[in-house]
């Protein structure tokens, strides 16, 4: 019997399907196999905790970058770096595992020499994964990737009889737009993922709020495409100014979400290179890791259908820090979930 068969979970309330973790206190975190939170493999899941709500997997693929390469090592590093994630959210006052059944269902197939068969092939790849309802985090890779699991959130709401109308609302963490038409006559790299979803009809564009964007750019013309498009954009900047006014545009897109099927994309470049320098596009004047678990926390009575944590590169990053952010990213994607679903009130701790 693997460890991850053990029963980990102490609660005694709670729903019944719930993620079965090892003990830390009997298994430390150090050790047995590696998946993104200690999660159980797909293929471990005991049918008293299926169907699953949350399917992990990794995107092992960079050939989308235009500038450092090395991402494809990102799903390794995260995995790694999570083993130190625990379970309980102080914010939410949730226990993600006993509110979610979640799973690693590994990495899925790519062709690193061929950037839209790789996308198409990650696409198909999610959209089988678990169970009918179940929901997909993918952990990058670069930013190329989201198209292909936004895809597949799409297409498993529209599976349901739950296709939203007009595409999914995204929250989007970034330094970049990305929605450049094309780079070097290339359509399908990182630069690009939101404007291809945005012309395939699965991204509604009214309802993409784009958080942390921050120059300089290439040209004024970068902005064009987003704000045409009707793309909520709150710049570094908005964040930085006294007022309050990029908070107040934040909770006030948020407020207006409620009840509406929102991804979540999360590039970790949209922190400063001095919190997260492992990465293939740093931007500097970005958010702390604080500022950014925040700007996530307040999130919270969203819909959440699906999700994505991108670019880590691990061969320049500083002690796995950006690796480690990389992972709580994903589980504050998560606890949002757990949270929505009844886990808890807000908790605040005094000094």
């Amino acid at each position: 019997m693997s460890s991850h068969s053990q029963t980990g979970n102490s609660a005694g309330s709670g729903p019944s399907r719930r993620t079965v973790l090892p003990d830390p206190r009997q298994n430390p975190r150090f050790s047995g196999l590696c998946t993104y939170c200690r999660y159980p493999r797909l293929e471990d899941v005991l049918p008293e905790n299926r169907p699953l709500d949350w399917v992990v997997y990794g995107v092992p693929y960079d050939t989308g970058v235009t500038f450092r390469p090395g991402a494809r090592f990102g799903p390794r590093a995260v995995r790694d770096a999570s083993a130190y994630v625990k379970r309980y959210h102080i914010e939410h006052a949730v226990d993600v595992c006993d509110a979610l059944s979640i799973a690693d269902a590994g990495d899925a197939p790519v062709s690193p020499f061929e950037l839209r068969s790789t996308l198409n092939m990650v696409g198909e790849f999610a959209v089988e994964l678990g169970d009918e309802h179940s929901k997909l985090l993918a952990i990058g890779g670069d930013h190329s990737i989201a198209y292909a699991n936004m895809r597949a959130t799409f297409a498993r709401l529209a599976q349901q009889g739950r296709e939203p109308q007009g595409g999914l609302a995204v929250i989007h963490f970034d330094s970049h737009l990305d929605t450049v038409d094309a780079v070097w006559g290339e359509k399908w790299s990182h630069a690009s993922p939101f404007r291809r979803a945005i012309e395939e009809g699965f991204i509604n564009p009214k309802k993409m709020l784009s958080i942390g964007i921050k120059g300089p750019l290439n040209s004024a013309s970068d902005l064009e495409f987003a704000r045409d498009s009707g793309v909520t954009v709150v710049t570094r900047e908005d964040l930085s100014r006294t007022g309050g006014a990029g908070l107040t545009a934040i909770t006030n897109f948020v407020r207006a979400l409620a009840g509406v099927p929102t991804y979540f994309t999360f590039d970790v470049d949209v922190v400063d290179p001095a919190f997260a320098p492992g990465t293939g596009t740093p931007s500097i004047g970005g958010l702390t890791t604080s500022e950014a678990l925040q700007l996530l926390r307040l999130c919270r009575g969203v819909e959440v259908v699906g999700g994505d944590v991108v670019e880590v590169l691990p061969d320049r990053d500083v002690s796995q820090i950006t690796a480690l952010f990389a992972a709580h990213v994903g589980f504050e994607i998560l606890a949002l979930d757990a949270a929505q679903r009844g886990g808890g009130a807000r908790m605040h701790i005094s000094k």
